[in-house]
């Protein structure tokens, strides 16, 4: 009898784990990587939003727990997952410029903004009205974490890679089984594959499709992220990823003609050095109607719950709402209102439909 059952293994079904390990709870992970978002996600914590230049929902809470998360984790996996990397933001005109110095002086906003206009020193940017750049921002290698990760609870025998099958679960007032695997409680963390969840398809989780370039650069020589249209993040060796584009109707991991051809063409904007594209990926962000979490209790089986919709600041939220989770159900500590489930049960919840 374990103390839960995780399905899936992506930012959240991780971050639920390591609380778990932490607080000496017992685990098993079931998982078939059938979701792409964390592995593709560009792996940013940034605590702006930078096409309004607002502090984004928690932002120093969730930099305070997950700056020493990631650091536990590389001590614990043996890799590096952290990079430091300074965050700029193109002005497109003298007009952005003074919209960025009022936000700077907004409180919250004020450790986060620089107030020194960073002027272009490379020739193959295209940026006469410089930079503002951003504070304590950075790149979490998700696809190491998610490797590494996966390595871990491999040598432990906590990992069963297998598509959950729901035909083979069962929910009683005492505990959960799923074939021959006992738990006191399950927790979903499944991604975009929830829609797949006959306990939790009622929740309003939308999917955002996100795809990305990986490029070749020789001459673009930049080490900090640049933030115009398009982002660059630098992946080293020449290499830089591109992002991002946010499609609400394609729901595959396909790679798109439209969606190259889109960032393609924001990117060349500024950009002004040859280059080519080796990598083209793509995957659906969990993304929820009011852009919050959904963090949680089934409205009538009480040892199921879901921990899902990050959408695309995973790296900072996941953290933060695991330990929300946990304190939920372990300690009886009511959950953020702004991300509990709850929010939609008497809008969304067919009652009478799971007996």
């Amino acid at each position: 009898m374990y103390d839960y059952l995780i399905v899936g293994l992506g930012l959240a079904g991780i971050s639920f784990c390591e609380t778990l390990e932490k607080e000496g709870k017992t685990y098993h992970v079931i998982s078939d990587n059938s979701q792409q978002s964390s592995l593709v996600a560009g792996g940013m914590y940034n605590p702006v939003i930078l096409k309004r230049f607002t502090l984004a929902w928690k932002a120093k809470e969730q930099l305070d727990l997950a700056m020493p998360f990631y650091m536990d984790l590389e001590q614990k996996l043996g890799v590096r997952l952290d990079h430091k990397l300074r965050v700029l933001r193109k002005f497109a005109s003298i007009e952005e410029q003074n919209l960025w110095f009022e936000a700077a002086d907004k409180p919250g906003l004020e450790d986060f903004m620089s107030t020194k206009i960073q002027e272009n020193k490379n020739p193959s940017l295209d940026a006469p009205y410089g930079f503002g750049e951003v504070l304590h921002t950075g790149r979490i290698d998700t696809a190491v974490l998610l490797s590494s990760y996966t390595k871990y609870l491999e040598r432990n025998g906590a990992l069963q890679l297998s598509t959950f099958d729901f035909a083979h679960f069962n929910a009683t007032s005492e505990h959960i089984s799923y074939k021959t695997i006992k738990a006191k409680q399950i927790v979903f963390c499944e991604g975009y594959g929830l829609k797949n969840n006959p306990f939790f398809q009622y929740l309003p989780l939308n999917g955002t499709k996100g795809e990305l370039l990986s490029i070749k650069a020789a001459d673009y020589i930049e080490k900090n992220v640049i933030k115009s249209g398009v982002f660059t993040i630098p992946m080293g060796e020449d290499l830089y990823r591109v992002g991002a584009t946010y499609k609400w109707k394609d729901k595959t991991n396909t790679p798109t003609k439209e969606a190259k051809s889109e960032l393609l063409e924001k990117l060349k904007t500024f950009l002004k050095c040859d280059f080519e594209i080796v990598d083209h990926v793509a995957g659906i962000r969990p993304t929820v109607v009011d852009r919050r979490p959904l963090v949680g209790q089934h409205p009538e089986h009480k040892n199921l719950y879901v921990l899902n919709g990050f959408g695309s600041r995973g790296v900072m939220i996941a953290p933060y709402a695991s330990g929300q989770l946990f304190n939920f159900i372990e300690k009886g500590i009511h959950l953020d209102s702004e991300i509990n489930i709850d929010r939609f049960t008497k809008k969304y919840f067919p009652k009478k439909t799971l007996e």
